[in-house]
């Protein structure tokens, strides 16, 4: 077991916007982020983004040793030469259902540490879903580093747009992120995934550069009105969902027009994280965004 004292960490992220793979490197003690350091990314291919949606909503008895292979390559491309004591292996989410089936990462950080030759801590989330929680135990905590590494003294908030979105209120006045009103963690909704599907299926593309394809469209107001009523924008957080737990929102974009359904699946992101702000435990001061994309 490492002592307490700062290590160079390196985090690899496959996300459900199946874009491709994120590393990245830190200086931390495991409470205290000390220093960023480099970061790279490596596309998954087209051929392998096809393989990954073929997986999707698959569990741990199906069969997916190819899919395993290019999930295990891609990170060993996109590591390359970076240095750094441990690393840290998301995995691929394939399916996720925190109470029924669990969660389902693929990946085997056992294959990583042997052909990287260094230690490899992986499968964060099953133990955390088997505990009763919602298979995201450590993005908070490094979200309330991040507070404290900017020196932040009022709440904020961090939004992550991949596949799903998700938010963190934070309160930095507080010492640790585990003290009682410290933080508040939850996904707030669809996000990249039903956009990059619908770009697939209407254009062959992977997504809307730039939101090209969206800017020249207009929102259908019944669509969105109806994506709102859904129950999951009034449930109590702490609260996750699966990348395909809103597949619907195709259906109800399907008889607008190309760009008309585009810009309309981008105002239900933005409606759902307006929403998430609902449940913000004090208003922040500011709110950080990171957006995935190829």
């Amino acid at each position: 077991m490492f002592a307490k004292k700062p290590i160079k960490a390196i985090g690899m992220m496959s996300g459900t916007s199946l874009d491709g793979v994120d590393v990245a490197q830190i200086t931390t003690d495991g409470e205290t982020v000390f220093d960023f350091g480099p970061t790279a990314y490596r596309s998954y291919s087209d051929a392998e983004r096809a393989i990954l949606h073929q997986a999707l909503g698959k569990w741990h008895d199906a069969p997916l040793d190819t899919t395993r292979d290019v999930v295990h390559a891609a990170h060993i491309a996109a590591m390359g030469d970076m240095e750094g004591d441990l690393i840290g292996f998301h995995g691929q989410t394939l399916a996720h259902d925190p109470r029924g089936r669990g969660t389902h990462q693929l990946g085997d950080g056992q294959v990583l540490a042997t052909a990287l030759g260094r230690p490899v801590v992986w499968d964060f989330r099953s133990d955390d879903v088997a505990w009763g929680g919602q298979g995201a135990p450590l993005a908070p905590f490094f979200h309330f580093a991040c507070a404290k590494f900017i020196k932040a003294t009022e709440p904020i908030a961090i939004l992550n747009l991949g596949g799903v979105g998700n938010i963190t209120f934070i309160d930095p006045s507080f010492e640790r992120p585990h003290d009682d009103g410290a933080l508040l963690a939850f996904d707030t909704g669809p996000a990249n995934a039903p956009i990059n599907d619908l770009m697939r299926r209407r254009f062959g593309r992977d997504f809307d550069r730039d939101g090209a394809v969206a800017a020249q469209g207009r929102v259908g107001d019944g669509a969105l009105e109806l994506f709102l009523s859904d129950p999951y924008f009034r449930k109590i957080p702490p609260k996750s969902l699966d990348r395909d737990a809103f597949a619907i929102i195709l259906d109800l974009v399907r008889e607008l027009g190309d760009a008309d359904a585009i810009a309309t699946l981008c105002a239900m992101v933005a409606a759902s994280v307006s929403v998430a702000f609902e449940f913000a435990p004090r208003a922040p001061s500011r709110l950080l965004v990171k957006v995935w994309m190829a």
